[in-house]
C-alpha cells in the first residue's frame, strides 16, 4: 500500500522542513504545495506556520489558498493546522487587528502581562485533552503528555465544543481544536519529540482512510 500523499502548504513562512520530515517519519508522502491547483489529490492537507499572523494571511490570500483551505474543510477532509494554522481559522487577532479566515468563530488574543509570567510562551507544557474519543490523540494519555509551544497569542473559540486539547499558563488557554476531520493545533507536534510523531502518525492514519 502506497504512503498517503500529504500536501503541506508553503506560503513562504511556514517551518515546512520540520514539518516535513515529521509527516515522513508518520508514514506520509509530502507534496509541498504554493497553489491550490497542486493540491490535487492528496489525502491531508497541513497548514504550518510561524511568524506574524498578518503576514499568513496575506500571503494565502495572495495564491488563492485562502479559498481552499476553506473548502477543504468545508468538506471535511483531514486537515492539520500547526500554530498560525490554528490561528488562522479564526475571525479576527489582536496581533495587528487582523482578520482570519473566519472559518470557525472566535477571536485570538495576546497573553496578558502578570508578574512572574514569560510572553511569549515558550519550551515545553503539558496539555489536557478533553475529547479522549479523537482519533489524532490515539495512543496519547488525556492529562500530562507534553508539547512544546511558542507563541504569544492564543485562540478564544465561541464554541467550547470545538476545544480539543487546554493547557495552562498563567490562564487556561485552547491548546488545540478539531471538528470533524479538521484539527489544529497551537503547540508544535514536529518540535516535540515522541509524542508529537505519535500525533502526525494519527493525522496520516486518517487521511490514508479518506
Amino acid at each position: 500500500m502506497s504512503a498517503p500523499i500529504i500536501a503541506i502548504i508553503d506560503y513562504g513562512m511556514g517551518n515546512l522542513r520540520s514539518v516535513a520530515k515529521a509527516v515522513e517519519t508518520a508514514g506520509g508522502a509530502v507534496r509541498l504545495v504554493t497553489r491550490p491547483d497542486e493540491i490535487g489529490s492528496a489525502a491531508g492537507l497541513v497548514l504550518p506556520g510561524v511568524g506574524a499572523l498578518a503576514d499568513c494571511i496575506t500571503a494565502l490570500k495572495a495564491d488563492g489558498l485562502d479559498g481552499a483551505v476553506r473548502d477543504w474543510i468545508a468538506a471535511d477532509r483531514p486537515f492539520l493546522g500547526v500554530c498560525l494554522g490554528l490561528q488562522a481559522l479564526f475571525e479576527f487577532s489582536e496581533e495587528a487587528d487582523t482578520p482570519g479566515l473566519g472559518i470557525f468563530p472566535g477571536r485570538v488574543v495576546r497573553f496578558r502581562s502578570a508578574p512572574g509570567l514569560k510572553v511569549p510562551h515558550m519550551g515545553w507544557n503539558t496539555v489536557r485533552f478533553v475529547q479522549p474519543g479523537s482519533p489524532l490523540i490515539r495512543g496519547l494519555a488525556p492529562n500530562g503528555e507534553a508539547f512544546y509551544f511558542v507563541h504569544s497569542y492564543h485562540c478564544v473559540p465561541a464554541d467550547p465544543a470545538l476545544v480539543l486539547a487546554e493547557c495552562d499558563h498563567g490562564v487556561k488557554f485552547t491548546a488545540a481544536i478539531a471538528r470533524g476531520r479538521c484539527f489544529a493545533t497551537q503547540f508544535h507536534p514536529e518540535k516535540s519529540q515522541g509524542k508529537g510523531v505519535q500525533l502526525y502518525r494519527n493525522f496520516v492514519a486518517l487521511a490514508a482512510g479518506s
